[in-house]
């Protein structure tokens, strides 16, 4: 048996090993342990020889000298790190994405057993917390209701009215003309209450969304935060990849701003529940009602859980989704009649689907290392396999420049035929990553090839791939998600962002607006349509 490391002999073996142990072995038993060294020494040379062109490796794994190599350079001497470098690449495991209120620890047994539970809030004559920034009112803004509440009579300026409550908002706003940038301005909304001949008292109130209970933030207009400045706050936190603790450092230094990192995460949340029905209801139909769509998932972190991160994009729409690595994920997104061609990667998940690609770079990297390797079967099949998709590559590219006369299959029928018969044979045997590469070629033979029935469709997965880059990064520094929820908004913010991007037009603008009406209580306006 192996270790779980796939070696032979484990570190618990190596230890006890010696030429005193080595001694008391009978010649067949020093043999049989000569062949499982030297093939824990192949294994180990491989592993060491990897890299982004033979495997899965990202390019951010070579090292500096070996990325000014491959890129033609001559490779400089290591720099040395500054105090502001090193932080830059450094995961931030102090700030996390997300901050969230803390939970009262749970006091030992039988301590304090019977006592009621503390009401939340300020004791009555303790100093408390609250806001000391005081910035002058730019503004204000009026606001007064239309019509009696109990009888319907029309209500409006000649009618007895009083002040009842105000509200202070921040926002970023265009400058006055002939400037440019973004100006901090603080409105005074003043709400009234005026008088029906009936004799009632109606008032105007902030508006507000429905309780969700699946949110802990409310959607409401009586936030300090405007629309523009909480679309700003996610534009650092998701595009930037800023810690919450990062971004109250940067509007404090920059636009004198103070805010806490509770409210900072609070806009963030209620940006992604204001976006929430766009992405469920517009970009969730969109994906599944394409010709073509690209899906891949890697891995999540949400406070310590292993989750994964799913991307299914097409030309206009990209939707991210974390959950577990499942086939429900697959259904729940694509749902049970996809009737498009989704490119993917060998994940066994995908294998329901009836129009199926598969990513020829992942195979092209398998096979590279084959052919690197020290195994001999190895070598010879991914030598054959490079051969044989550099040929369907070139014929597919000749296709969509000029159709050929008849099927490319049928010309390229006795090469395909060539490499079945060959990875049949290599399907039990001995050497590891042969055996595997063979039996995935067999299990997702047509997926491969059916690029030569249809030309025009893609050959990798990198749109996928190209969509999932700047959130792995992300993930790398914020370390992932802490909440449940902080993962929904991730996922749902992402979305938004993604889907604006691949329309030509910036997110920005529309996350303020959705944020604006759903405040009211008003749906979320459609996305925009691609730029021409």
């Amino acid at each position: 048996p192996r270790s779980p490391s796939g070696m032979h002999l484990s570190d618990h073996d190596l230890r006890q090993l010696d030429e005193a142990a080595l001694a008391r072995l009978e010649p067949e038993q020093v043999r049989a342990l000569l062949i499982k060294a030297l093939e824990d020494l192949k294994a180990a040379r491989e592993r060491l020889a990897q890299n982004p062109t033979n495997s899965s490796r990202p390019p951010s794994t070579r090292a500096p000298w070996e990325q000014a190599e491959a890129q033609g350079q001559e490779p400089e001497e290591a720099p040395v790190a500054s105090a502001q470098g090193a932080d830059e690449v450094k995961p931030q495991a102090v700030s996390e994405p997300e901050s969230e209120e803390k939970k009262p620890q749970s006091s030992p047994e039988g301590e304090g057993a019977g006592k009621p539970a503390a009401r939340p809030g300020r004791r009555k004559g303790a100093p408390g917390h609250s806001r000391t920034q005081q910035l002058p009112v730019n503004a204000e803004e009026v606001h007064a209701p239309s019509c009696c509440a109990i009888c319907g009579h029309l209500l409006d300026d000649s009618h007895e009215h009083r002040a009842h409550n105000a509200r202070y908002v921040l926002d970023l706003v265009p400058p006055d003309a002939g400037g440019s940038g973004l100006v901090v301005q603080q409105t005074k909304h003043i709400y009234l209450e005026r008088r029906c001949p009936c004799g009632h008292w109606s008032r105007a109130l902030p508006g507000r969304c429905d309780e969700d209970e699946r949110w802990t933030v409310p959607l409401s207009e009586w936030h300090l935060a405007g629309p523009t400045l909480v679309a700003f706050i996610c534009a650092l936190t998701q595009r930037m990849r800023l810690s919450r603790a990062k971004v109250r450092e940067f509007l404090s230094d920059w636009l004198g701003l103070s805010l806490s990192t509770a409210l900072i995460n609070q806009c963030v949340h209620e940006a992604a529940r204001a976006v929430e029905p766009v992405v469920e209801q517009e970009i969730l139909t969109t994906v599944r009602n394409v010709d073509l769509a690209y899906a891949d998932e890697t891995s999540w972190k949400e406070h310590g859980k292993l989750l994964w991160l799913w991307v299914f994009t097409c030309a206009t729409a990209t939707l991210f989704i974390v959950g577990r690595r499942s086939r429900e994920m697959v259904q729940r997104v694509l749902g049970e009649g996809f009737g498009g061609w989704l490119m993917s990667d060998g994940y066994w998940a995908y294998r329901e689907l009836d129009q199926r690609l598969r990513c020829l770079p992942h195979i092209i990297r398998k096979a590279r290392a084959l052919e690197e390797g020290f195994d001999a079967e190895g070598r010879a099949l991914g030598r054959q396999v490079l051969d044989v998709i550099a040929t369907v590559m070139q014929a597919v590219y000749e296709a969509r420049g000029a159709p050929p006369q008849g099927g490319l299959r049928e010309r390229h029928a006795p090469m395909l035929n060539g490499l079945l018969e060959h990875c049949l044979r290599l399907a039990d045997c001995r050497h590891e990553k042969t055996r595997a590469l063979a039996r995935e070629l067999l299990n997702d033979w047509d997926t491969f090839w059916v690029v030569l029935d249809h030309p025009e469709l893609p050959l990798s997965n990198n749109e996928a791939e190209r969509a999932l880059r700047h959130w792995v990064i992300a993930r790398r520094i914020g370390m992932g998600t802490r909440t449940s929820q902080g993962t929904r908004a991730f996922a749902l913010l992402a979305s938004v962002i993604e889907t604006c991007r691949k329309r030509g037009v910036p997110p920005w603008p529309y996350l303020a607006e959705v944020i604006r009406q759903r405040r009211k209580g008003l749906p979320a306006p459609p996305m925009p349509a691609p730029a021409v």
